[in-house]
């Protein structure tokens, strides 16, 4: 344990570390990325199954509309941040 304390005291073991936590999180990411289609299948089927019960559908229709919601946020953000990079390139550009 003295070790370990001491090692988290070096910047460059630190750095190491954290670097290595985000590559195993990126990796766990890339796994729900991939299962997001089967996902979004399982919603659907659940929201449009008559015999399912309507509490289960409610909530398949809430979760659908609650993600497509912030899709279109995320998207409104990133075009946003696009033409400012580019309104403050073109001012770079002009300097």
């Amino acid at each position: 344990m003295k070790t370990l304390l001491r090692w988290l005291k070096t910047s460059e073991f630190v750095g190491a570390y954290r670097a290595a936590r985000r590559e195993a999180f990126s990796q766990c990411i890339v796994r729900l990325q991939h299962a997001a289609t089967a996902a979004t299948s399982t919603l659907l089927k659940i929201m449009l199954d008559d015999n399912a019960p309507p509490a289960c559908r409610v909530r398949a229709a809430d979760t659908v509309l609650s993600h497509a919601s912030k899709a279109i946020e995320i998207e409104d953000v990133e075009a946003r941040v696009a033409e400012l990079e580019r309104i403050t390139g073109a001012e770079d550009d002009g300097n």
